[in-house]
Parts: C-alpha cells; sequence; structure tokens
C-alpha cells in the first residue's frame, strides 16, 4: 500500500486570517487521521501572507493535541534561524506532551526573502554551518552523559527522529552522510531530485535511525470528482507562484477560470517545471499519477501538498487521494471488522 502524508502551510485564504488557517489545519490534520494518512507535517515560512505556519512548534502543538494518533512534526524547521539548543527543547517538549508522535524534519534555508532573514537576525553564513547544527541538535537527544554541561531539558533521551529535508545535492549528501531519511521538495523544485536520489542512495550510511535509504517526496495533488474542477482547483497554487515570482504575494486566492490563458508564455513554461510534480483529476488519474510517481522514484512516501482555497473542497481532495492509493479501503475494511 502506498504511504501516504499531509504537508500543510495553514494557508491563508483571501477574505481570511490566521485564526481560521489554524481551524482548517486541525480539521484537515483530523480529517488525514481518520483516513489513515502517516503524518502530518507543518513548514516554517516567515513574512509569506499566505502562510500562518511561522511559529511552527506551537502550531505543531496545537495540531498534536486535537489528534491521537497520526504523526505530527516540521516539514520543516529551518535551523539556521534557530539555536539548535532551543529546538531540541521545543521538540523535547513536544516528544513529552505525544510520545511517539512528533518528527522533526530539518532544512537550511531560510523560509523567507533576505530581508526578512535579517530580521530574524539570520547571518548571512548561517546556512554554512547547518552540518555541524544538526549534529549538535542529535547530540542534545541522546542521553545525558555525567558531567554534562549543557543539556536540553526536556529533550536529552527521547526519541524525535530527525530527517533531511532538500532540494538540491547538499541535503542528499548530508542525509546520506548521518544516515537520515531524506525529504525533497520536489512540489515545488523538482530539476535536482533524480540526482539527489542517486547521491543519496549510493552513499547512504546506516545509522541507529535508518539501517536503509528511506525517500519522501512532496506533491502537489487536486483532485475532484472531474477532471476540469480538479484543474480549477488547481489555479489557486497557479496564481501564488506567479503572484510570488511576479513580487506581488498575498493571501491564497480563489479558483479563476482560464487563468492559463491570461499568462505569458515564459510564465507557463516556470509553472510547468515546477509544479511538474502535481497531480490534478479525478480519482483515476490520481491514482495513476501516484503510481507512476513512486514507479519512477522508487519513493517510499509520498507527502501530498493542497493548496486548495474551498476547505471542503481540500478535504474531498485528501477523501480522493487516500482512496486512490487504497489507504481509506484498508482502514475502513480493518475498522469494520473490529
Amino acid at each position: 500500500m502506498l504511504r501516504l502524508s499531509v504537508l500543510d502551510l495553514a494557508p491563508i485564504l483571501e477574505g481570511g486570517d490566521a485564526a481560521a488557517s489554524f481551524r482548517n489545519s486541525l480539521d484537515l490534520a483530523r480529517h488525514a487521521e481518520r483516513l489513515g494518512l502517516r503524518r502530518f507535517w507543518l513548514a516554517e515560512h516567515h513574512n509569506i501572507p499566505s502562510v500562518a505556519s511561522a511559529a511552527t512548534s506551537i502550531l505543531i502543538a496545537h495540531v498534536a493535541g486535537g489528534t491521537s494518533t497520526i504523526r505530527v512534526g516540521a516539514g520543516g524547521i529551518m535551523l539556521p534561524n534557530h539555536s539548535p539548543l532551543v529546538i531540541a527543547e521545543q521538540f523535547g517538549t513536544l516528544a513529552s506532551l505525544f510520545p511517539g508522535r512528533i518528527d522533526l524534519g530539518l532544512g537550511r534555508a531560510p523560509g523567507s526573502d533576505q530581508v526578512t532573514a535579517q530580521a530574524l537576525r539570520r547571518s548571512p553564513e548561517a546556512a554554512d554551518s547547518f552540518p555541524q547544527d544538526v549534529l549538535e541538535l542529535m547530540a542534545y537527544f541522546r542521553p545525558a552523559e555525567p558531567g554534562q554541561a549543557v543539556r536540553a531539558i526536556p529533550g536529552a533521551g527521547l526519541d524525535v527522529p530527525i530527517w533531511i529535508l532538500g532540494s538540491s545535492l547538499f541535503g542528499a549528501q548530508l542525509a546520506a552522510a548521518l544516515g537520515l531519511p531524506f525529504a525533497f521538495a520536489s512540489h515545488f523544485a523538482p530539476t535536482m531530485l533524480d540526482q539527489a536520489l542517486d547521491i543519496y542512495r549510493t552513499r547512504f550510511q546506516p545509522s541507529e535511525q535508518c539501517a536503509q535509504p528511506y525517500v519522501m517526496l512532496g506533491v502537489n495533488v487536486f483532485a475532484a470528482e472531474s477532471e476540469g474542477e480538479a484543474r480549477r482547483l488547481f489555479t489557486s497554487l497557479q496564481q501564488a507562484f506567479i503572484n510570488l515570482r511576479r513580487g506581488r504575494p498575498g493571501p491564497l486566492r480563489p479558483p479563476a477560470e482560464g487563468f492559463e490563458e491570461t499568462l505569458a508564455p515564459f510564465e507557463r513554461i516556470m509553472l510547468a517545471d515546477m509544479l511538474s510534480f502535481s497531480v490534478v483529476g479525478t480519482r483515476d488519474q490520481v491514482r495513476a499519477g501516484l503510481a507512476d510517481i513512486v514507479a519512477r522514484t522508487g519513493a517510499d512516501e509520498l507527502m501530498v501538498a493542497s493548496q486548495i482555497y474551498d476547505h471542503a473542497a481540500r478535504l474531498r481532495s485528501y477523501t480522493i487521494a487516500a482512496e486512490a492509493s487504497d489507504i481509506a479501503g484498508t482502514i475502513a475494511t480493518s475498522s469494520g471488522s473490529r
């Protein structure tokens, strides 16, 4: 059975606010849990009008507290924005509150533009120390040793699985060297995917956390009862990327009929390249699209991002994706047999 998970940016909708986004995120997490999806991750971004998950650890606590079985985590924490000790304490706290359910994905990008990065007190050289910061963070989760001067309290000795996130070869090399699972941001930056996966798999060094390589890929899924409706829903994400590239970011906008016809040729090419890991259509089309991605890449798990404006349509899209991958049917069958 295909493993599916959820990537949520807590989207702020045009005409909405962050409070509504947080209610929707929790509702989506509960829906994903009922469907039997594997994990629910939230991403750290800053100063982006359409993203409400800036205080990622707090939002993870909100979602984990409102669910009971689904794994909840960060996809990811942009570690150079933070002290490794602080992140160890935050996720040690989360793991203490919700044992066995917390994941920690780590990235080295700022999750913002350069001006915002400066406002975060992030040094331009911060990304250079990312490997050392990851090692420091991992050390804080190990059992404390006698005489250890600095400990993560809570954090030391707790089981917090760490993932390396990336959209380039750097993350692949680091994940392989440390023996950690690797999540690639193919849902918006697929260009270097094949090369990154080859490096990760060929150079992988087994570790206590991972005996063998484990790959999770980001995929945009827009599913509906008809292909036309799915493509209409997809225009919200297309608008978001175009407006960001035009320097006019804003809240997530409603679908726009005929949006692609308004684009310049180079904008259509850009969208086709950036969003090539998108599956848009009916249940059968989603089933075929997801199966093709797994067959081409050998992915162990797919993390589904669905930036859909209408919340009910978003829930329905995840339901169709779960049905297409036979997850929902399996859950229903097992529940009925108890």
